[in-house]
């Protein structure tokens, strides 16, 4: 296991605090909370129904068969959307104050097949804690045929990986389901999280979501769909392939584009930052404010607002996005926006492109 981390500086820097003020005033001056507002519950209505309407109708109904692939396609799409803007935010813990809430919505992940107890340890604790750090951000490391950090190994294969990496990211969700939360959990090696013994209960969860998810939408397809079973389980695979390859973008254009920084660690284990700075110098926005990037991604279009405020709904941060800018700018800090979805695409294709054939790409400004 990866030796135990910290920041260079224990307390908040002026610029913490002040952000922090400035933003606490904003939601007290409003009389705000920072959780789900009128906006993200309408939302929560909407993809829930789209999400459990489009299965029921997928599997209750008699239609041909291009109408029953594009049923399939349609439930794609539903699960990224769920995922993203509700299981996401409820995880995180920012969906409720009421934790009972946060975890019912949270089962949205276990339906869909990925373990939202393995997910929390992964991406909450592991990846916001570091992220971008090699070896302990697992978001930076999820296939070895894909390099993501300066840090890590260079291949002759990755010279490619500027356009086979996009196939791949379509295997996401399929990798979580069927494999990536067995192995991560029983291997039980997260960042240097690991190795603390899972709690009795999720051994039984882990397996009974799993027999859920295979269950409603492999089992009952097979049964109930008037086709044969080659369709059905090619129409499953055409939802994962949409599902994953749409998380897997949202998720890559927020920390492998050009300009975000891969912080190298001192022999000692002290990152050069503190943590709200840390985020900031590892962590890209795109379209920010845009009502539709942030319906489609759950706000992960502004994942500078996200990083520094987890604990925040999504549908807060183009409100608070100003803030977080001139704090930034104020401070002499980098606030990384790329103001379309297309240059944001352009500019991780570059990242993709470069990683795979320079073994320093981005390692002049990784320590900071």
């Amino acid at each position: 296991m990866p030796q135990p981390l910290r920041f260079k500086l224990k307390e908040p820097n002026d610029f913490s605090k002040v952000l922090r003020t400035r933003v606490n005033s904003y939601f007290k001056e409003n009389n705000k909370s920072m959780h789900a507002d009128t906006a993200m519950i309408a939302k929560t209505v909407v993809q829930l129904s789209l999400w459990i309407g489009t299965y029921l109708f997928l599997i209750f109904g008699t239609y041909s068969l291009p109408v029953m692939y594009a049923l399939w396609a349609v439930l794609g799409v539903s699960i990224a959307l769920v995922t993203v803007n509700i299981g996401h935010d409820a995880i995180h813990g920012s969906y409720s104050g009421k934790q009972w809430v946060n975890s019912l919505l949270s089962h949205t992940f276990n339906f869909n097949g990925a373990s939202a107890y393995m997910w929390k340890n992964m991406h909450n604790v592991a990846h916001h804690t570091y992220t971008n750090v090699h070896g302990y951000d697992e978001d930076i490391s999820p296939v070895s045929i894909i390099r993501l950090s300066p840090s890590a190994e260079l291949k002759k294969i990755h010279k490619h990986q500027s356009w086979y990496s996009f196939i791949l990211y379509s295997f996401a969700t399929l990798s979580w389901i069927f494999s990536k939360d067995y192995i991560k959990f029983f291997k039980n090696e997260v960042g240097n999280f690991g190795n603390r013994p899972h709690p009795k209960k999720e051994y039984f969860y882990l397996f009974f979501y799993k027999a859920i998810c295979y269950t409603l939408f492999i089992v009952l397809p097979l049964i109930l769909i008037p086709y044969p079973a080659v369709h059905i389980l090619l129409g499953f695979l055409v939802a994962h392939l949409i599902a994953g390859f749409y998380l897997a973008i949202v998720f890559m254009l927020a920390h492998a584009v050009e300009g975000v920084h891969f912080p190298i660690p001192e022999s000692t284990g002290i990152i050069e930052n503190d943590w709200a700075i840390h985020q900031l110098y590892t962590t890209a926005n795109f379209c920010t404010g845009s009502k539709v990037a942030a319906f489609l991604t759950g706000g992960l279009n502004q994942q500078v607002e996200h990083h520094l405020f987890p604990n925040m709904c999504s549908t807060h941060y183009p409100a608070i996005a100003k803030i977080v800018q001139e704090t930034a700018a104020e401070y002499h800090l980098p606030y990384y926006d790329k103001p379309t979805f297309a240059e944001a695409i352009k500019s991780h294709v570059t990242f993709m492109y470069h990683m795979g054939r320079e073994k320093d790409y981005t390692l002049e400004v990784a320590v900071i």
